[in-house]
């Protein structure tokens, strides 16, 4: 695999790796947070698309075009205005507005294309392949997943080896980056808890069929795991290492949201929040683990107004999310592994 040029630093910063104090009392172990919010697009995601985009510029790139939900357009548009180059970013109709807003802010062109990633996916290759730009996948892409393994790096250096990983799953870029990562420090039997939402369980159904499963629909309010299909090699880590899908309700990612929020002072979008309900609902899925590593994955499109609109919404459908207790039990484990 080719490497950023070498004068180029790269475009992300050190996560913060914390322990939680709130999340370790309910646990009964220690709980330690990648802090991916303190990335400057308050998320993961400018660890993979910043190196992806450097190599891209580095071969003579003049414009970048990609497919999102918000998370990787936002980290695209950043990393574009800081090398230089043109972004065009398609996003589906479910893509927020604020999400939309900070598109713009960073100065890419947003184009809205179809009902899910999958269909402005297909836009932005037909944009990508007209204009002779050079196209940034959101999550495909083993660049991508070298970016992303950095945060694993991270936390080796700073001495911590967890009984267990919990992270989120929307296409599986950021599931093949941890799990690169964790290889590369000899983490080659610790287990990986794969956490998405029903309405978006993509690889927990590709994990049960035995091969990749494409959706009919995304029917999550966590738009930002909203790919109908997961990356092959997500589905490939699962046959060589411990990852044990897990899906949780909608409720469960928002309450999640807000009960992070009460104890961190920091919003997290409905993706992240999936597997932070995890730790605050589903006590069996990491009771054996004395010391967890969670993946706060973080995001862009979301502020109080934002959680407070998913909760709303969450009611009208005759969903609770008052409770955190309400819907203990909803999780569910899709393989035993």
């Amino acid at each position: 695999m080719s490497e950023p040029p070498p004068t180029s630093a790269p475009l992300h910063v050190r996560s913060r790796l914390i322990t939680s104090e709130p999340l370790s009392r309910r646990h009964g172990g220690s709980v330690h947070l990648v802090m991916e919010t303190d990335q400057p697009v308050r998320s993961f995601k400018i660890r993979g698309i910043g190196r992806l985009a450097q190599q891209r510029a580095a071969a003579g790139a003049t414009e970048l075009v990609s497919s999102s939900g918000g998370n990787a357009g936002y980290a695209a548009a950043y990393a574009g205005r800081r090398l230089g180059l043109a972004v065009t970013v398609v996003v589906p109709r479910s893509t927020t507005a604020l999400a939309r807003r900070r598109l713009i802010d960073e100065g890419a062109t947003v184009i809205e294309s179809g009902a899910s990633w999958d269909d402005a996916h297909l836009h932005a290759l037909e944009i990508a392949r007209t204009r002779g730009a050079a196209y940034v996948h959101p999550f495909d892409d083993p660049e991508i997943w070298t970016g992303h393994s950095t945060m694993i790096d991270e936390v080796a250096e700073a001495g911590v080896r967890p009984d267990g990983v919990v992270v989120a799953v929307g296409g599986g870029g950021l599931l093949c980056g941890v799990l690169e990562g964790m290889h590369r420090h000899g983490w080659t039997t610790t287990p990986v808890l794969a956490v998405e939402t029903e309405g978006a369980a993509s690889f927990a159904r590709s994990v049960e069929a035995g091969r990749c499963v494409t959706l009919d629909a995304i029917t999550t309010l966590a738009t930002t795991l909203g790919a109908r299909r997961v990356a092959s090699a997500a589905l490939d880590w699962s046959r060589r290492h411990p990852v044990r899908p897990w899906v949780v309700t909608d409720a469960m990612a928002v309450r999640a949201c807000r009960a992070f929020h009460d104890d961190h002072g920091e919003w997290v979008e409905p993706s992240c929040g999936a597997a932070l309900s995890v730790l605050y609902e589903s006590d069996d899925a990491t009771s054996r683990w004395s010391d967890v590593l969670v993946i706060v994955c973080g995001g862009a499109g979301v502020d109080a107004e934002a959680v407070a609109g998913w909760e709303e919404r969450l009611r009208t459908d005759g969903l609770g999310t008052e409770s955190l207790a309400a819907e203990t039990g909803d999780a569910k484990p899709r393989d035993d592994r």
